[in-house]
Parts: C-alpha cells; sequence; structure tokens
C-alpha cells in the first residue's frame, strides 16, 4: 500500500497545500527524503507566489495531482550538504527554481539548458525520480540536488530575489540568446506585470532603450519614474502605434491574456524579433547555469523585484488577488516568520 505523504520520507516537513482543483490552500504535513550525497538541504525563509502557482492549484493546465504545495521562487540558508557537494556549506544563502531534476544525458542536459530536457523534474507537482510526488516552496524545508541550487549573492535581499528564480531568468534567457543586450538598441516590452517590471529593469541594466507597451494609460508614470522605462506606448492608441512603427528592434511579450499580435509586429524593424513570454505554459525559464550567471548580473545591477511580502496565512487572498492582478508586482510569502504559527 503506498504511505502517505507523511510517511513516505525520514524528515518531517511542514507547508500548505491544495487539495483539490478549487485551489484552496491549507495546512499540510508531509516528508522529504534524507539528504544524498549530492543533496542540498535548507530552512525556507521565503517564497514567490507565481502565476503558474495559480494556475496549477486550480488544475487549469489539467495535469495536477493533489495534495499539491506549490512554490518554484525558493529562497533561505543552507542547514546541510552532502557527502559530494561542493559548491555550497551550512550558512550559504541559496535558492532553488523551477527546476529539481532533469536526466543528464540529453542534448539539452549537455548544453545547460536542463529546462529544455524531455525528462525534466519540475520543483513541484511531478514525480520524482523515486516515484514520490516533488512538493515546492510553500513549506519549512526544501531539498534539491547541488546541480539545481543557486547562490543567492550577499547584496541582495532574499525577500525581493526570490521572483527572479522565475520571472528573472523568464526575461533575462530570451533578453540575452536573441542579442537584445547591445547598448542603443531599442526593445519594446508589452505587459505591466510581475515579468513585465523585472523585464524592464534586467533591460535597463544592459543598457538598452525600453519602451513599455501597455494597454492602460495609467501605469505611464509607474513604468517611466519607478522603473525607468525610456518611453511609453498605449497599444490601444493608433496615432501613438502609427507613429512607433519600424523602431523597435524587439518586443518582449509578457501578457498572458488573449490579445492582438498583428500591430506588435509592426513596430519592429525589419528582421526585428517578437519573442512571446507569457502565453506559453512549460519551461521558457532557463538553464540552472544561465539562473546562476543571472542573479550575479543582478546583483552587479542591484536588480530585484518589487514585491509584497505576505504571511503564510493571507495565501489564499493573495491568490485571489493574483487572479485579479491586484499586486505590485509579485506576493513573496514570508514562510521563516509566519509558517510555524500555521501549524494545527
Amino acid at each position: 500500500m503506498a504511505k502517505s505523504p507523511e510517511e513516505e520520507h525520514p524528515v518531517k516537513a511542514f507547508g500548505w497545500a491544495a487539495r483539490d482543483q478549487s485551489g484552496h490552500l491549507s495546512p499540510f504535513n508531509f516528508s522529504r527524503r534524507a539528504t544524498g550525497e549530492e543533496d542540498v538541504r535548507f530552512k525556507v525563509l521565503y517564497c514567490g507566489i507565481c502565476h503558474s502557482d495559480l494556475h496549477s492549484i486550480k488544475n487549469e493546465w489539467g495535469n495536477a495531482a493533489y495534495p499539491m504545495v506549490p512554490g518554484h521562487e525558493i529562497v533561505g540558508v543552507v542547514t546541510e550538504v552532502g557527502s559530494k557537494v561542493e559548491k555550497f556549506k551550512v550558512g550559504d544563502k541559496v535558492g532553488v527554481g523551477c527546476l529539481v531534476g532533469a536526466c543528464h544525458s540529453c542534448e539539452s542536459c549537455s548544453d545547460n539548458l536542463e529546462n529544455y530536457c524531455s525528462k525534466l523534474i519540475l520543483t513541484y507537482n511531478m514525480p520524482n525520480h523515486d516515484g514520490t510526488r516533488t512538493y515546492g516552496g510553500y513549506s519549512d524545508t526544501m531539498v534539491a540536488p547541488e546541480r539545481y541550487v543557486v547562490r543567492i549573492p550577499d547584496n541582495l535581499p532574499l525577500a525581493a530575489v526570490a521572483p527572479l528564480l522565475c520571472a528573472g531568468i523568464t526575461v533575462y534567457s530570451p533578453l540575452k540568446y536573441f542579442g537584445f543586450t547591445q547598448p542603443g538598441m531599442h526593445i519594446g516590452i508589452v505587459g505591466l506585470g510581475g515579468l513585465g517590471h523585472v523585464g524592464v529593469k534586467f533591460a535597463k541594466a544592459f543598457g538598452v532603450k525600453v519602451t513599455l507597451i501597455s494597454t492602460s494609460p495609467s501605469k505611464k508614470k509607474e513604468a517611466i519614474e519607478h522603473l525607468g522605462a525610456d518611453s511609453f506606448l498605449v497599444s490601444r492608441d493608433p496615432e501613438q502605434m502609427q507613429a512607433a512603427m519600424g523602431t523597435m528592434d524587439g518586443i518582449l511579450d509578457t501578457v498572458s491574456a488573449t490579445h492582438p499580435l498583428l500591430p506588435l509586429l509592426g513596430l519592429l524593424k525589419n528582421n526585428g524579433k517578437l519573442i512571446l513570454l507569457g502565453t506559453v505554459a512549460g519551461s521558457g525559464i532557463g538553464g540552472m547555469k544561465e539562473t546562476q550567471e543571472m542573479l550575479d548580473f543582478a546583483a552587479k545591477h542591484n536588480v530585484t523585484a518589487d514585491i509584497e511580502v505576505v504571511p503564510m496565512d493571507y495565501v489564499n487572498t493573495a491568490m485571489e488577488r493574483l487572479a485579479k492582478a491586484d499586486v505590485r508586482y509579485r506576493f513573496v510569502i514570508d514562510i521563516g516568520n509566519s509558517l510555524s504559527a500555521t501549524k494545527p
């Protein structure tokens, strides 16, 4: 007979889980594996709330297995390392993003693109190598192979760095891959939300000219004065769109809602590229090597997410607000200071 989540593994763990597709989260006792020789175990201090957590707990992608502990923007402090771990020691600040495993023998894995491995193991809601389910970061402790753990640079505040492990790498990776990093280039970023606001920050850190493209004129002040965009374009204003035609080298589209792409294509120069980020579920993130590179770059240029820190027992309200896009720009759960108080 299958063991209960609490008895599957030797290390007791506590978190919040969804039990069905209502998506309602509540306290949950489970267990994690013992620290293997290549594993890093850490005390979770903060975990970002990503839009994919909301899709997953409500089974909007049709692949949910319950009980589900979401969370793949996880940061904390190392409490134990396996005998073969070389890069981390007890006390180090670390993070785990969307991945905790892959095959390590395919072409993608050898190119440090574990995110495109056909056998990738996501941080939650997936069978692990041993057949048990993976549980995410809305929990007190995390364990993952060294390869999937990143070092958090000392000068970055832990809470505000958490969303970079998903939102950050999701915008950093295409900016690098498509060469949108040459000073003098002009890049458009569509949508001012969790992805878009970090996209503006990274693009500016690379030294390119950034135009924020939005349907809401009310976001202009925020985009320019607070986030540092060079200009602002209202996509519903035909005159503004006409005036900007053929001016951009590339566009990162971070909007997940259905919206017309044709007007955006008109903004591009010849051979310009429109990159869709917000419309594809699955793995648009980045490999582990690049995720570490992104964090080091963020530390050098002081790039963090704009966050609202919330206690664990606020999570269901946070999900309701996230569904209405009522957050600037990412929720982060203060696991370290509020989770243990919710134990039944």
